[in-house]
């Protein structure tokens, strides 16, 4: 099996909009690859003039925000740190167990690459409602955040309408079969650095190899 990634454009943002920004980028991939039975649901961002889809599953939102709590934490203990998160979705299959491996395997069949590169401002609580409280750069004039916050919401835009729709449309043939008819239709994950001073790369590598990663083909 083929593992098709995809690297989205990386954004620069602020502490403050990292919650928004990776709401709209998760809950977009994760709705175009839900194959089954969905109740799909529109969000508009209170961040960005944006609209963008929900899959209607109380156990996906649950799972994202999670996700999102714990990168804004990794952000905070490491600023000077390439931010990376990756979205990766997979199969479960079984196989016979060996003193080296387990019986349960993942195969990987799709992975997505967000990167963020979060401005050095004083810290800020991220709160988990869309209200996050914003810091403001004193250096900063009222026209040049105006400026930044438009170019940030013209590439988020770009990312979600454009860099997503076309690898969700042109990839396909990767695709396995629909193990079921109702909601998220496949397992996937959502991994973050690493907690220690590793490398996100060579934690991703580790945890390939305790999974069984098949070749991955960009």
């Amino acid at each position: 099996m083929n593992c098709e990634v995809c690297h989205l454009k990386e954004l620069d943002v602020e502490h403050f909009e990292i919650r928004e920004v990776l709401r709209c980028i998760l809950h977009t991939i994760v709705f175009h690859r839900a194959l089954g039975l969905i109740r799909p649901k529109d969000i508009d961002s209170e961040l960005f003039d944006i609209t963008y889809v929900q899959c209607g599953d109380a156990e996906v939102e649950k799972k994202i925000e999670e996700k999102i709590d714990q990168f804004i934490g990794w952000v905070e203990k490491h600023p000077n740190k390439k931010s990376q998160i990756c979205l990766s979705f997979y199969e479960v299959k079984n196989k016979q167990a060996t003193w080296f491996s387990n019986k349960i395997e993942r195969l990987y069949w799709e992975q997505w690459y967000i990167n963020l590169n979060v401005a050095q401002h004083p810290k800020a609580h991220s709160s988990k409602s869309h209200h996050s409280k914003m810091v403001v750069d004193p250096g900063e004039s009222t026209l040049e955040r105006g400026v930044r916050r438009a170019t940030l919401e013209a590439a988020l835009r770009e990312v979600l309408l454009f860099q997503i729709i076309k690898f969700v449309n042109e990839k396909r043939d990767h695709i396995p079969p629909v193990p079921n008819h109702e909601g998220v239709s496949f397992p996937y994950e959502i991994a973050l650095p690493s907690s220690s001073d590793s490398s996100f790369g060579m934690d991703m590598f580790k945890r390939m190899l305790q999974t069984g990663h098949p070749t991955m083909l960009s």
